[in-house]
């Protein structure tokens, strides 16, 4: 099979090696987009992370293609009706790093609960003053944790061994789990209103899009937390900086943006092959205002970025593919 395979970095060439060995491999460095996808034209296989943007007008540039294989659990960047109606297989990497992104949300959680960022810079300058830096325990405080799949289990473990107590919403409501985990569910109003931290684990689908907006921060209790390392589109950011300013939300610790991609690199705006649909400008603006709040963590997407993780992403990768090519596809989402 002809392969493609986008945004590699240097601990992804050994499976592209691996894949070369019994496929025609080409392996590319940036982004599966407008801009890139007439030099894949011919592709029957492509496998991307989350930067790349796999719309239908790119789909439509690769009519070999039978499989799109994922590097991620998430699937929001691929026209999936467009794969749908086409035929095309899509399969993910649906467990790679449950434990590697519940244990991210905590390190945001205790360098805000601990000021840490701001400890260690003012150490490395030689002030041990300890003005400022006086934080707040996790024990007794109350989780609200949206979306209990696998990674929001995994994060209530966690919370449980800090003591803490842990009230959850989701659309399919486990209460088995909940016995399991000692938790209780509860409606999204009914969260926000106890929660001294919220965590955020649901999937970008239209249904969860502005998920937190300014109706729901002012629900929340007054300087409560929220972390997200789900995905950048769940919070209204323009919200999200009103409810900082105002002292709503004490806190936040972000592993995601909207418009993540353009935030690394606002040039991408003005390329001629930008396509129709116009960036969100004033996310972009109040992606930037988020990161001069003192009381913010904005992270570049990197809760998933551990050595372990990286090498199950590898090895389910090329299982995805290879079952595909013996005609057992597994992980499939469509």
């Amino acid at each position: 099979m002809k392969i493609w395979v986008f945004e590699t970095d240097e601990w992804e060439e050994d499976a592209c090696v691996r894949l070369g060995q019994s496929h025609d491999v080409r392996c590319e460095r940036g982004m599966l987009d407008a801009r890139t996808v007439a030099t894949a034209s011919d592709a029957e296989v492509v496998t991307t992370f989350i930067n790349s943007r796999l719309t239908a007008d790119v789909l439509a540039q690769m009519p070999s293609l039978r499989l799109i294989a994922t590097r991620s659990t998430g699937f929001d960047h691929i026209d999936m009706n467009y794969a749908r109606d086409h035929g095309i297989v899509v399969c993910n990497v649906p467990d790679y790093g449950d434990h590697t992104v519940a244990e991210h949300s905590f390190a945001l959680l205790l360098a805000l609960a601990r000021h840490i960022p701001e400890a260690a810079e003012r150490t490395r300058h030689g002030d041990f003053s300890q003005v400022g830096t006086c934080g707040f325990d996790l024990r007794g405080k109350t989780l609200g944790v949206v979306g209990v799949g696998r990674i929001g289990r995994r994060v209530i473990e966690i919370a449980r061994g800090f003591g803490m107590d842990v009230v959850a919403n989701d659309i399919v409501p486990d209460p088995a789990c909940g016995a399991r985990l000692g938790f209780r569910y509860c409606s999204l109003p009914d969260l926000l209103r106890i929660s001294d931290i919220i965590s955020l684990h649901v999937p970008a689908t239209a249904d969860t899009h502005g998920l937190l907006s300014d109706a729901e921060f002012g629900e929340m209790k007054q300087g409560g937390v929220l972390i997200n390392t789900a995905r950048g589109n769940v919070v209204d950011t323009e919200a999200l900086v009103r409810a900082l300013a105002s002292g709503r939300v004490g806190a936040a610790g972000l592993d995601v943006l909207p418009e993540e991609p353009l935030t690394r690199d606002e040039a991408q705006i003005f390329r001629a092959d930008a396509g129709s649909k116009a960036p969100d400008l004033r996310a972009l603006v109040a992606n930037h205002v988020l990161l001069r709040f003192p009381n913010v963590i904005v992270t570049p997407h990197i809760a998933f970025n551990t050595r372990e993780a990286k090498a199950r992403i590898i090895e389910t990768t090329i299982r995805n593919i290879e079952a595909f090519a013996s005609g057992s596809p597994q992980n499939k989402v469509i």
